[in-house]
């Protein structure tokens, strides 16, 4: 299967940093990788409903939101969550696709654990604190995400940056997202597996 990227935008405003930063990122995948952009906030998902312990979730329709966005998920051996950091984890954008997921697994016939598996999750993310660690809570929102799934974790690709256009002037993570993609990703794993 050749490689097709899905790159998923969480910020709720266009053309921020992290977009910025994904597409520098992105410009470096080979000309025959195929790339699917989804702008969350301009397609929204409707509010997960945990359905669980009431009844079985159904496959959405392909003509709606989520189940565009279902599709391109399946389609896609890369899945780039580019979310800026807000509250030290994922946008509520971008928290509302992942709760998705859990209704994905959930949906009879779908296979969705099985379909993700070995599948490769990353993480592009603009933040205005000079300290990296403060990610760590996003870093691990992911990173457990595909843990979960059995998929590969990319890792998180971080720039600094508030104002529009100031993660252009991060010349160390414009220089990581040169190489970003080229890494061979690992299987995730939870932070209390041993080696």
């Amino acid at each position: 299967m050749s490689r097709r990227f899905l790159f998923v935008l969480g910020s709720a405003r266009a053309e921020g940093n992290t977009e910025s930063l994904a597409r520098r990122a992105a410009e470096q995948l080979p000309g025959d990788v195929g790339q699917h952009w989804v702008r969350l906030a301009e397609d929204p998902l409707p509010d997960f409903v945990d359905l669980r312990h009431d009844s079985d979730h159904v496959r959405p329709p392909e003509s709606t939101s989520a189940g565009r966005l279902l599709e391109a998920t399946l389609a896609a051996t890369d899945i780039v969550i580019a979310s800026p950091l807000y509250w030290y984890s994922v946008s509520a954008l971008t928290k509302n696709y992942l709760d998705h997921w859990s209704a994905w697994l959930r949906t009879p016939g779908l296979g969705f654990k099985a379909a993700m598996a070995g599948r490769t999750l990353w993480g592009i993310a603009a933040l205005a604190d000079p300290e990296p660690s403060v990610a760590d809570p996003y870093v691990g929102t992911l990173n457990n995400s595909a843990a979960y799934l059995g998929m590969r974790f990319g890792g998180v690709l971080l720039g600094n940056g508030s104002a529009r256009g100031d993660v252009l002037r991060d010349t160390e993570a414009l220089a990581r997202a040169k190489t970003f993609f080229a890494q061979d990703a690992p299987a995730a794993r939870f932070p209390y597996e041993s080696v």
